[in-house]
């Protein structure tokens, strides 16, 4: 009889942070994992940890030919399955006040959050289709339940996967694919400094642990649940957010400061 291959996840922004944190966690509870990064050195140290149970890949993800074919060679070392497409890669360029921002870093992060999660989709979408209950899961931000200063150009690609992930959340339902995100807070990853880190204690905004991200993708895998905030008490801003987006602007307009905290580079 055939050898039943494995469950297989295809993550970007592996090297590091919610992505190398994920990729562990599956590998550990049994899953295939294709680990890709455009960070050969932390890719190096994930393939180090992944062993047989996995396969790591250099990849841009913006470019959507080089998306295309890592996906061929993940599918080869499959079986042709993709249970989790995990779009998690993603960059902080272009922070601070936006009347200041070099436009060339503008550009980046939409490429990188932005064009880089559709660009995943388009490549995977056969592979998930291929795959019985595959999902496709997508790193937002809770900077997409509303608009933060100083960071508006995260902010504002983090809304357009939002958007898109509940768009397409109903169009591949004909396809059988389930699509969903994660809108995470503060993460104590490499996006953020470490004065935010080791301060931000309380609140919806404190900081939490990428393992807290990793079980939401975990846990994603056997839900129809379209957002997955965490941790979860963030929900309550985006009640507020819709039902008085005013009063929203106005509390976030009295605590500037404390939305300073990401780190223009690559997270």
């Amino acid at each position: 009889m055939p050898v039943e291959q494995p469950r297989a996840i295809f993550i970007t922004g592996a090297a590091s942070g919610i992505g190398r944190t994920t990729a562990l966690l599956f590998a550990e509870r049994g899953w295939f994992v294709g680990g890709f990064d455009a960070n050969t050195e932390g890719l190096d140290r994930l393939a180090d940890d992944l062993g047989d149970r996995g396969m790591v890949g250099q990849l841009d993800v913006a470019d959507r030919a080089a998306f295309g074919l890592a996906a061929e060679n993940f599918g080869a070392a499959t079986g042709g399955r993709m249970d989790i497409l995990f779009n998690n890669a993603g960059i902080a360029k272009g922070s601070g006040p936006f009347e200041k921002t070099d436009f060339n870093d503008v550009v980046q992060a939409v490429q990188v959050n932005l064009i880089g999660v559709m660009a995943g989709i388009h490549a995977c979408t056969e592979l998930l289709k291929a795959t019985p209950n595959s999902l496709c899961f997508n790193t937002a931000s809770a900077s997409a339940i509303f608009g933060l200063p100083n960071i508006a150009v995260y902010s504002a690609t983090k809304h357009a996967v939002r958007g898109l992930t509940e768009a397409l959340s109903a169009e591949f339902s004909a396809h059988g694919i389930r699509v969903a995100d994660a809108l995470p807070g503060l993460v104590d990853t490499s996006l953020i400094s470490r004065e935010t880190a080791a301060s931000k204690h309380d609140g919806p905004f404190r900081v939490i642990a990428p393992e807290q991200v990793a079980e939401a993708v975990w846990a994603a895998y056997g839900s129809d649940q379209l957002h997955w905030y965490v941790p979860p008490d963030l929900k309550k801003l985006a009640v507020d957010a819709v039902t008085d987006p005013e009063a929203m602007r106005e509390t976030i307009m009295t605590q500037t400061g404390d939305f300073s905290w990401m780190k223009p580079k690559a997270g």
